[in-house]
């Protein structure tokens, strides 16, 4: 890990020297900000001549929409960074965090873009955005079964490092390959493997952070209060974590995947029902999620069209798949040509082509998505299966035509969830939630945007009965500003409205996380709209 400790500044002096009047400083203030990334960053013979960028440079705006996945955030009206830094080394981010401190800009900081609130580029006072797109460097240890992996690589890049070095490693990250692993492990991260071996933030073991005074620190020396609270607490509250060390498991050499799709007169609806009260309870090697996906139908056609999909990765061949599909879920009529066979990280490209082809590795590296829209998500975690006529009900909402694209997706837990407390990491919806659900919409036209949003809330109401109660329960990594936000940035925020939003990302996590908070930053300077706010005063100590 030694390039941490590298500083490489000349360059990034020199460049802000040439843009620091976009910061809106007068001379005073450009010179006293000079000054400052002077001191706090060491002499380097580094020639990057794209670390800053503001809005004056010509590529101020593809560094800010080439990682925006949720063209919402991405409007004229949309406030945009005073300045964007694209740092390639640690000391980079360190005099970043200083001398915005010091000069009264906040921070967001992005891995990969999707977060589905825009928060991680998106704020409503002057602000830096941080880039971490240049701090991707993957770092296996085959032999000790680990990886160093900085923020600002993708899932996709990590799957990939893997492949190449060993067909028996793998790691539990997520489904889409484009998936910053900042953001991934910084709200626990659910992925295709969460049965076997949890979350992906639960195979955390160190990390590297900037914290609020722009020091560096790693698991000893930063404490174990603030190693629990960045392994799912949410990005963003905490500090910048420049990168983690994985903790790699074990995986067969040959894995089996399949893709199944059954239309609505195919008994897709019953099948759904059914997964329930199989999904989350079947042998942990064996990961099935379900999908339903209404869309209206082409030009040529009217009415619209409803399909079911189940997808699935078992950490074995397809005969013991095919054995155990027919003692589980024999409805389903799994068969041998649906199965396909590979090594794991073929499975990851298949699952991040959508399901369609395992056959080129390559597209893991790729971190331009190709389902850049418009979209809206809100997430909930079922206690017990949902009734046919609570589903029933559901599927004829996602009949209205006015809609373009919905999507209900079923992930199980079970397994090692079961096993692991909930106080663990800040994710504690683990035994007693068999299943996630996310409910997605994604449009293309801006003008759609209010009925979309109106209708992802009704459908959400419409759910209240038949999820998890006291509190609704929600994922933080499917951030929702409609469960509540902290006051606007000056204002302290009061834990009455924190906890609107904190009780349902983090259970009784919320008090430890903000107790955590009020030690490692006490003002409050990492934060964003859902960010995790000190703790108040205790009456009467």
């Amino acid at each position: 890990m030694k390039y941490f400790w590298k500083c490489y500044c000349y360059s990034f002096i020199s460049l802000i020297l040439l843009s620091l009047a976009t910061l809106g400083c007068g001379s005073n203030n450009m010179e006293d900000f000079v000054d400052c990334i002077y001191v706090h960053s060491s002499n380097n013979n580094d020639s990057n001549s794209t670390l800053i960028h503001t809005p004056s440079s010509s590529s101020y705006s593809y560094v800010l929409n080439f990682s925006i996945r949720n063209l919402r955030f991405s409007e004229p009206q949309t406030p945009k960074p005073v300045a964007i830094i694209t740092p390639s080394h640690a000391s980079q981010v360190q005099a970043t965090v200083i001398c915005c401190k010091s000069h009264g800009l906040q921070i967001r900081t992005r891995s990969g873009g999707h977060d589905f609130e825009g928060r991680s580029y998106v704020a409503n006072v002057p602000f830096v955005l941080i880039d971490l797109i240049n701090l991707n460097s993957i770092t296996i240890d085959v032999e000790d079964e680990t990886a160093w992996v900085q923020s600002g690589a993708t899932v996709g890049e990590l799957y990939y490092k893997i492949g190449e070095k060993s067909r028996t490693l793998g790691f539990p990250a997520g489904f889409k390959a484009t998936i910053g692993l900042g953001g991934f492990l910084s709200g626990g991260g659910i992925g295709m493997m969460v049965r076997k071996y949890g979350l992906g933030a639960d195979n955390v073991v160190d990390a590297y952070v900037v914290d609020r005074n722009g020091r560096v620190v790693n698991r000893y020396s930063m404490g174990e209060d603030l190693f629990w609270a960045i392994r799912g607490g949410g990005g963003g509250s905490f500090g910048i974590v420049l990168a983690w060390k994985l903790r790699l498991v074990q995986v067969p050499s040959i894995v089996t995947s399949f893709a199944l799709h059954k239309t609505w007169d195919q008994n897709a609806a019953n099948l759904i029902y059914r997964w329930q009260y199989i999904a989350p309870w079947v042998d942990q090697d064996l990961f099935i999620s379900a999908w339903v996906t209404a869309s209206n139908s082409s030009k040529d056609e009217s009415g619209r069209i409803m399909e079911a999909s189940f997808f699935s990765l078992f950490l074995g061949n397809a005969t013991e798949l095919l054995s155990l599909m027919e003692k589980t879920f024999p409805e389903l009529g799994l068969k041998k040509k649906d199965c396909l066979e590979m090594s794991w990280v073929e499975s990851m490209a298949f699952s991040a082509s959508g399901f369609v082809s395992a056959k080129s590795l390559e597209l893991l590296l790729d971190r331009t998505p190709v389902d850049n829209g418009r979209y809206k998500t809100k997430s909930d975690y079922a206690t017990e299966p949902i009734s046919e006529t609570a589903l029933k009900g559901m599927w004829e909402r996602f009949k209205d035509e006015e809609l373009e694209t919905v999507q209900l997706i079923l992930i199980p837990f079970g397994g090692k969830m079961n096993e692991i407390s909930e106080s663990e990491t800040p994710s504690p919806h683990r035994a007693g939630y068999p299943i996630h659900i996310g409910y997605y919409l994604t449009w293309q036209q801006p003008n759609a945007d209010s009925r979309n949003l109106e209708w992802a809330r009704e459908l959400h109401d419409y759910m209240t009965p038949f999820v998890s109660k006291s509190p609704r329960a929600a994922y933080v990594n499917y951030r929702d500003l409609d469960m509540g936000t902290n006051n606007d940035d000056g204002v302290p925020t009061r834990y009455k409205e924190a906890s609107l939003w904190g009780h349902r990302y983090f259970g009784n996590n919320f008090e430890r996380l903000m107790e955590v908070k009020m030690k490692v930053d006490p003002f409050n300077f990492f934060r964003h709209e859902q960010s995790i706010p000190p703790a108040p005063p205790r009456v009467g100590i």
